[in-house]
Formats: structure tokens, C-alpha cells, sequence
């Protein structure tokens, strides 16, 4: 598996404000069908099944 890089925090804060924008920009009635969305495009840039199963299991972590 090869090493993948990571967000500064300044990076993150970033992503999560851009995020939050289209979350709202998406509304309320297509929220869930835009984070799919978003999920498998990310899974597909990832280019590794495993590596996505294991954020999804850490993103389920302290919901």
C-alpha cells in the first residue's frame, strides 16, 4: 500500500467549510444522495477498497 499524503490542519479546515457550503448548497432533500455521491468519487480517487472500509469504520466511530 502506498503511503497517501495528508491535510495540514489549515488543509482540513478548508475541506470542512467547503463541505458544509455544499452540504447547504445541496439542501436538506438531497443531503444524503450528494454525501454518496461525494463517498464514491472519493473512494474512486483513493483507488483502494480497503483503505475506504477502514475510514468508514473510524468515521462511524463516536457519532
Amino acid at each position: 500500500m502506498t503511503p497517501h499524503p495528508t491535510l495540514s490542519l489549515t488543509g482540513l479546515e478548508t475541506v470542512y467549510d467547503a463541505l458544509a457550503m455544499a452540504i447547504d448548497q445541496a439542501g436538506s432533500d438531497k443531503k444524503e444522495l450528494f454525501l454518496v455521491k461525494l463517498a464514491l468519487l472519493n473512494a474512486q480517487a483513493l483507488g483502494d477498497a480497503e483503505l475506504f472500509q477502514q475510514q468508514l469504520h473510524i468515521a462511524l466511530q463516536d457519532l
